[in-house]
């Protein structure tokens, strides 16, 4: 890897054959708001510099070139596919992606949402997804590693690892975010703490790895940095609004097989 800064989860860091990384938004070449490592297409970013950016992130994990570092359009679905190929600017719509070819590299895009990356090193097979709450909530865990299965990997040795995202003390929601949760996963009470007035706290960290752990996978590590909070490390969405910016960067979560 290229000197980018980034950090490892240790499970997945001790596979032979899988190079991965965490990457906030240091390292890059964009100004102002997306400073630096932004990497999302869909910002307002000058293109150039979101390509160059993508080109080190590509550089660090030891992609070929740029164009096989893969995202997707994320839209808080449930849809998770294989990539069997570069697809270029043309990103498909779906919030998981699963490969076994080596030299292909998963990219999640994130400022606050909950990346994760998976790996089944027997079978040598790889996933990764975005697990914004929608998406938590839908079942974009378990779609993909139901996708990773139709492909030759097995649950008992896959293992996830749940990257930065926005931490619980900085998740206010209201009464009725913490209602479609009730409704839909009833076991997830004891994540919402009581703020002020109405609000709650929300513990999307724990959700996301309660899901996973349920889907009997073999390990779940936990980065634990909270987007929200570490500004100088990461992008968050969340951060934005409470400052009425126009606009955010997106941080990278990438996952390769070695060629």
């Amino acid at each position: 890897m290229s000197i980018l800064p980034h950090t490892l989860a240790p499970h997945i860091a001790s596979m032979k054959g899988i190079r991965h990384g965490f990457f906030g938004r240091q390292g890059g070449v964009s100004d102002g708001i997306y400073e630096s490592l932004n990497v999302g297409p869909g910002s307002g970013d000058r293109p150039k510099a979101v390509t160059r950016n993508r080109a080190l992130m590509a550089e660090a994990v030891g992609a070929s070139g740029p164009e096989n570092l893969l995202s997707c359009h994320q839209v808080h679905s449930d849809r998770a596919i294989l990539a069997t190929m570069p697809w270029g600017d043309d990103r498909p719509q779906a919030d998981g992606m699963v490969t076994d070819l080596p030299g292909i590299a998963l990219c999640i895009l994130t400022a606050d949402c909950v990346p994760v990356l998976l790996a089944d090193r027997k079978a040598g097979i790889i996933g990764a997804c975005h697990a914004g709450w929608k998406g938590a909530l839908g079942g974009i865990c378990e779609a993909t590693i139901a996708k990773m299965e139709t492909i030759g990997a097995s649950r008992k040795d896959i293992h996830a690892a749940i990257g930065p995202c926005i931490g619980q003390e900085s998740y206010e929601v209201g009464p009725d975010f913490r209602e479609a949760f009730m409704e839909k996963a009833p076991w997830s009470g004891n994540l919402f703490h009581a703020g002020q007035g109405d609000r709650f706290h929300f513990n999307i960290e724990t959700f996301v790895k309660n899901r996973l752990l349920h889907e009997k996978v073999a390990w779940v590590d936990v980065i634990g940095h909270d987007t929200c909070e570490m500004e100088e490390m990461y992008f968050s969405n969340r951060r934005r609004n409470h400052r009425d910016e126009p606009d955010y960067g997106r941080q990278g979560s990438v996952i390769m097989l070695e060629g």
